[in-house]
């Protein structure tokens, strides 16, 4: 084989793995265990957990995650966590994407609500909270940020927590909240000094889901990732005691903004692999179609739109890896998760539409996978920021 042909396969495996060389031994460990995962048991699944929103497979496609260590995979070892970092979380959201959307969402969420409370909790919270979020004793956690009117503006909410002697009591409503009705704990934004300048009064807070004056919504009915419950969560004088203070009192609103760029790479990550799922299927299907007597695949316009999305889909995984190589270091990675979640939402709804285009009309019907695909990654622009959003974050690092 010569240099040339060699590197050739070299580059075709990279692609269609998505294993740079420079991948260590435990990231390579954890990305196929994902990828194993997803194949024999999240992907024969996932269309009749869009069809019947089937909350019992989704139970346990929950629990044996758990059970592999996928949710709490940069949560240290002392609390039941993986200890791995975040490249590895990109890694395994990735390839749980590629199988289920509505579980990828969940293991995503659930292991940032699970990353805020080792980042700013007391010992006495992490020793409660996430020893039964890794283990899946707890199915999920629940990050209540969004309200009606304070979606990309989380500073104008209107959710109260006021002070009662040695207990808070939360007033309120959020929206938009994922795997609401079967969490065990609620990460919960309030604004506790309403004299304070906007953003500059707000809390956190610790809800376990049996609190009384906690009342979770019916679910959305949704376009996508129709498995994941989306609720409305009410708070009706929820009383909870002073020790549930997530982190420094009014410094709410700043972890927010950080554990918000930590999910960006989790939303991402399963974006690109909804994505890289989508344009695998419509590559096999024009292989195999034959239209004027030859495979759709000889038709070089049809060969340019698969080059097109498939580029663009590694470059989006190449910007994920480097804003989780910066997470993973402890430095900035604000703008770079901004960059990545931009590129893999909005480039991977491109390659999700294209590939239902190559593939016609049995694009179109449900007895193929391409329409799942389509609604499903269609939110990923929306939630943990719009695109609108990560543009102008990206702006203000340039221009500020």
């Amino acid at each position: 084989m010569t240099s040339v042909d060699h590197d050739t396969v070299e580059g075709r495996a990279a692609l269609e793995t998505g294993s740079p060389d420079h991948l260590s031994e435990t990231h390579r460990m954890i990305q196929e265990t994902a990828r194993q995962f997803s194949q024999s048991v999240l992907a024969p699944r996932a269309a009749q957990l869009d069809r019947e929103a089937h909350r019992a497979l989704l139970t346990d496609n929950l629990r044996q995650l758990a059970e592999l260590g996928f949710m709490g995979l940069t949560i240290d070892e002392q609390y039941g966590g993986t200890h791995a970092d975040a490249v590895a979380f990109s890694l395994a959201l990735t390839e749980l994407g590629r199988g289920c959307a509505s579980t990828a969402v969940t293991v995503s969420v659930t292991n940032m609500v699970a990353e805020v409370i080792q980042a700013v909790g007391s010992e006495a919270q992490k020793q409660q909270c996430l020893p039964p979020l890794c283990s899946g004793e707890w199915l999920a956690g629940s990050f209540c940020l969004s309200e009606s009117g304070a979606g990309s503006d989380p500073a104008s909410m209107t959710t109260r927590a006021d002070r009662d002697g040695d207990h808070w009591v939360l007033n309120g409503c959020k929206q938009w909240i994922t795997s609401a009705e079967y969490a065990g704990i609620f990460v919960v934004w309030a604004v506790t000094d309403p004299q304070a300048d906007k953003g500059k009064g707000i809390s956190c807070f610790l809800v376990p889901a049996d609190t009384p004056g906690l009342i979770i919504g019916p679910a959305e009915d949704k376009m996508g990732q129709k498995a994941s419950a989306t609720n409305e969560v009410r708070f009706e004088h929820c009383r909870i005691p002073a020790d549930a203070l997530l982190g420094p009192i009014h410094q709410g609103y700043k972890i927010a903004v950080t554990e918000l760029a930590g999910g960006r790479i989790g939303i991402g990550s399963m974006a690109l692999g909804i994505a890289l799922a989508a344009l695998d299927t419509a590559r096999d299907y024009v292989k195999e179609r034959v239209q004027f007597g030859r495979p759709l695949a000889d038709k070089q316009g049809l060969q340019w739109m698969l080059a097109e999305r498939y580029t663009e889909m590694e470059a989006a995984r190449l910007l994920l890896l480097q804003a989780a190589t910066l997470k993973a270091a402890g430095r900035p990675f604000g703008c770079e998760a901004s960059m990545a979640k931009w590129m893999a939402t909005e480039k991977g709804n491109r390659a999700c539409y294209d590939a239902l285009q190559l593939m016609g009309g049995n694009g179109y019907v449900r007895d193929f996978p391409l329409e799942r695909y389509a609604r499903d990654i269609r939110v990923t622009s929306i939630y943990e920021g719009t695109s609108e959003i990560q543009k102008l974050i990206i702006a203000r690092h340039l221009l500020y």
